[in-house]
């Protein structure tokens, strides 16, 4: 069985810092990623956040922050993957289209179809107005000829069975050539579950030998998953941005903590933990300049 990637996905989008552990700054991103790195994680998954006083919990676009914030963390972990987001609702792209023209990440996400992005509280009260995560397929075609243009590998994010099935057809059309990069998405109410059972499916759905990995978002649920996911040959993500608990219920102080977590399920499923000159290679990445 090929070898774990490990992702560390930061920060997340709207998480507020003022409640939970997540880092903002520059020094902040690339301290978590330094303990990241040194659990096993070979790529960072980067969320942008404003700088200001009280306003951490809101995300930014701004390409002079994503150098500063990406440059720190490449020199604090040599070597490592850069995976951007790219996620936004509405037409206007402007935006993650500056930031991935500025740090030219080896890898951007892909948001790969359209999502009802829902959340109940317990009380039956909505936790955000109802609000639709659009990315129909010209979006996804902006997104895909601006990586190209930067040599950035998608990483599709695949919310749902439909999406999963999608990315198949966006290569017949066309739209990317290769292999694609999946991403499982469990645990938004309104997309997949965070189950094992399904997630034992959906490599079946995607492109024949596509290389995959699980995004798993909950509490206690999410680590049985993680752990079928490395049986299985998937690649392993985790992170303050997906959860805050660790296996045994108790809340994780920072990124490090749940990577060294992850790289546990990979070696109990006999899977050693990739290190970035290997992750680039499983990925057809090109080699870090010397």
């Amino acid at each position: 069985m090929t070898q774990a990637i490990l992702t560390c996905a930061l920060t997340g989008v709207l998480t507020d810092p003022r409640q939970h552990p997540v880092p903002v700054t520059p020094a902040e991103m690339a301290a978590e990623a330094r303990d990241a790195f040194n659990a096993g994680a070979s790529v960072m998954h980067v969320h942008l956040r404003q700088q200001q006083a009280g306003l951490g919990h809101l995300p930014s676009w701004d390409p002079d922050l994503a150098e500063a914030v990406v440059g720190a963390i490449r020199a604090a972990c040599p070597g490592v993957i850069i995976n951007l987001t790219t996620g936004t609702i509405g037409r206007d792209i402007t935006g993650p289209l500056a930031c991935l023209q500025r740090v030219r990440p080896e890898i951007a996400a892909c948001n790969a179809g359209t999502l009802n992005y829902l959340k109940l509280r317990d009380n039956g009260q909505w936790a955000w107005p109802p609000m639709v995560f659009d990315n129909p397929v010209a979006k996804v075609q902006q997104f895909l000829d601006a990586m190209r243009a930067t040599g950035t590998r998608p990483e599709f994010e695949c919310f749902d069975v439909g999406i999963v099935r999608s990315v198949g057809l966006y290569g017949k059309a066309g739209l990317y050539e290769g292999l694609p990069e999946l991403n499982f998405v469990m645990g938004v109410s309104s997309g997949m579950p965070c189950d094992a059972a399904l997630l034992a499916l959906l490599p079946g759905y995607a492109p024949p030998g596509a290389p995959w990995q699980s995004t798993l978002i909950g509490r206690a649920e999410v680590w049985p998953v993680h752990q079928k996911t490395a049986e299985l040959g998937g690649h392993l993500r985790t992170g303050l941005e997906d959860t805050f608990y660790l296996p045994d219920g108790s809340r994780a102080a920072g990124n490090g903590a749940l990577i060294q977590a992850l790289a546990a399920c990979a070696q109990r499923a006999g899977r050693s933990v990739a290190s970035p000159a290997e992750a680039r290679a499983l990925l057809g990445l090109a080699a870090e300049a010397a």
